[in-house]
């Protein structure tokens, strides 16, 4: 499984971008699919993910009702909507993707593929 992610740049505060995630291989929609992010000498964290069949999501709190994960299993693609940014959301953002359902979705360990990262920068 590769995965590709997109959508990165300079914004500014208030702003709503979308992140892209494409992903190889044809059982997509069976995986779990999370966005992650980091920043310089902090832990990778989670922001968001989603069941394969899109009928689960998980949030963490810095980010419930402001961001958005969204899949399209025809197109293999995973979605990081991001409304009303704040400089402190500046960050690389990863997606990543889980074989099994159960377990930790907030521990960055039980993922097994991850995507390059796409640096969002968000001014004030």
């Amino acid at each position: 499984v590769q995965l590709q992610a997109s959508g990165g740049g300079l914004v500014q505060a208030g702003d709503s971008p979308r992140l892209s995630c494409a992903a190889s291989g044809r059982t997509f929609g069976s995986y779990v699919m999370a966005w992650f992010r980091q920043t310089p000498g902090r832990e990778r964290e989670f922001v968001g993910g989603i069941s394969g069949n899109g009928g689960t999501s998980r949030y963490a709190d810095f980010v419930k009702g402001r961001f958005t994960i969204i899949r399209d299993n025809v197109k293999n693609t995973v979605y990081l909507q991001m409304n009303s940014l704040k400089p402190e959301d500046t960050a690389v953002y990863y997606c990543a993707l889980r074989r099994s359902f159960g377990g930790n979705w907030y521990s960055k360990d039980e993922y097994d593929y991850w995507g390059q990262g796409t640096l969002v920068t968000v001014s004030s």
